[in-house]
């Protein structure tokens, strides 16, 4: 059964859309949305390798599609057929590109197409019972394959993101110290060079006093 449904723009992670009506029945629906904005935050940041992919988090599994730089998220029961799941996706994909799609690069707020909700519900009720005939049609659809669709670990994919985020920010830390260590390095040498060098030009510079004044007395 389908449980959330969320859409975003995944440039820069903006939600656009949601079925307002899912998660009622759903217990700690609120930790599930905020796992899918980290996914769609990660997903901002390009920590993604497919267009499709499902992720598995607790008794239930996140799948999307990502197509025209939009992100299309559901969470069904893990008992739900996968082809079914991204098939609902691919429905939503499809209404909301020919509704919506020449305003979602311009769309400057959060949840600017929630009127897309009404189309949300609408097809979430299709696809909630999987043994009409509707359903069973399109299970049987050996067009539609989704076996090469990868799934994997929620924490391994925020791990992921995380990882990398890591791994930037070391490597600014580093470019930061390397330059601050540089800069202390030159500033060591400049102090030698003076240690080195100001007795020569203390005593230099008393004879060329005492030059001057000889000549000023005589």
């Amino acid at each position: 059964m389908v449980k959330l449904t969320m859409i975003a723009r995944i440039t820069d992670g903006l939600p656009l859309a949601e079925g307002l009506d899912d998660g009622r029945d759903l217990r700690d629906a609120d930790f599930y949305k905020q796992q899918a904005k980290l996914l769609f935050k990660n997903l901002s940041k390009g920590h993604h390798d497919s267009s499709r992919l499902s992720i598995e988090t607790g008794p239930y599994l996140f799948h999307y599609i990502i197509e025209s730089r939009v992100c299309y998220l559901t969470m069904c029961d893990r008992s739900y057929p996968k082809k079914l799941a991204f098939q609902y996706l691919e429905d939503l994909k499809n209404e909301f590109e020919r509704v919506n799609g020449s305003q979602i690069e311009t769309a400057a707020r959060p949840y600017a197409f929630i009127k897309f909700d009404t189309f949300i519900q609408k097809t979430r009720k299709l696809y909630l019972d999987t043994r009409t005939q509707r359903n069973l049609a399109k299970l049987n659809d050996e067009l539609y394959e989704v076996h090469q669709i990868m799934t994997r670990n929620v924490q391994e994919v925020l791990g992921v993101g995380e990882k990398l985020d890591q791994v930037s920010e070391m490597s600014s830390r580093l470019i930061s110290d390397t330059r601050m260590y540089a800069d202390k390095a030159k500033d060591l040498n400049r102090q030698a060079l003076i240690r080195k060098y100001a007795p020569v030009a203390i005593v230099i510079g008393i004879v060329v006093m005492l030059f001057w004044v000889k000549n000023k007395i005589w």
